[in-house]
């Protein structure tokens, strides 16, 4: 009939993956706790029963969002990675204050694997394990691709200086969140880490003129002859 609207069915697939794409910036912006269902199903168009019988429990759609994030992060890196011709210098902006402070912000997934990471729900926090070692995993292939260029130091396995990396930048929040820190001591931070992350033939040697032991103990790794 002429100007009757039918309204499209989703299939179960299609409004799942619906009410997860609005779930992700409702949690990003307001939290865990302060996160309401019935905004989240009013977004989409369904009720909250029927968000329910797609993800059990409010805290069931937040493990499926953290999922999802920590998905979209590794394909994030490794696009980012495929374009850039030096990770070293990546690294540096992607560690830099500015952009550290929006991940981390309202509306950062950094905030989001930050709660999870405090979390009462067992299983909240076992998803926001999950996620960091997901993230870690894409910086590591990030910093395995910089090895191979000859940007990031290669005596040292990728897995190690990807939690590193990853464990500098909780204590660079965990500073935010508990204290004024000096963007100039900030920065003299980031250059220590980045200067860490580099090749070190250039990077100095010790007084005695010792070149300094590799970090873990590992010993340099040469291809064979």
């Amino acid at each position: 009939m002429v100007g009757t609207k039918h309204r499209t069915r989703l299939d179960a697939a299609a409004r799942r993956e619906t009410i997860l794409t609005a779930a992700i910036p409702e949690f990003a912006a307001t939290g865990y706790e302060h996160t309401r269902i019935a905004d989240i199903a009013r977004k989409v168009g369904v009720t909250e029963p029927v968000v329910f019988q797609n993800f059990g429990t409010k805290s069931g759609l937040f493990v499926a969002v953290l999922d999802r994030m920590s998905q979209e992060v590794v394909r994030y890196l490794a696009a980012i990675g495929d374009h850039s011709a030096d990770v070293a210098q990546l690294l540096s902006a992607l560690l830099a204050h500015e952009h550290q402070d929006r991940l981390h912000g309202p509306g950062g997934f950094g905030a989001m694997f930050a709660e999870a990471a405090n979390s009462d729900e067992p299983a909240i926090r076992k998803a926001g394990r999950r996620a960091h070692s997901q993230t870690v995993q894409g910086v590591v292939q990030l910093l395995r691709r910089g090895q191979k260029e000859g940007s990031i130091r290669d005596d040292v396995d990728a897995t190690t200086l990807g939690w590193l990396l990853l464990s500098q930048i909780h204590a660079r929040h965990f500073r935010h969140a508990h204290s004024e820190t000096s963007g100039v001591l900030e920065s003299a931070f980031l250059e220590g880490l980045l200067a860490t992350l580099r090749p070190p033939e250039h990077a100095g040697r010790a007084s005695s003129g010792r070149t300094p032991r590799s970090l873990g103990g590992q010993t340099r790794r040469h291809p064979a002859s």
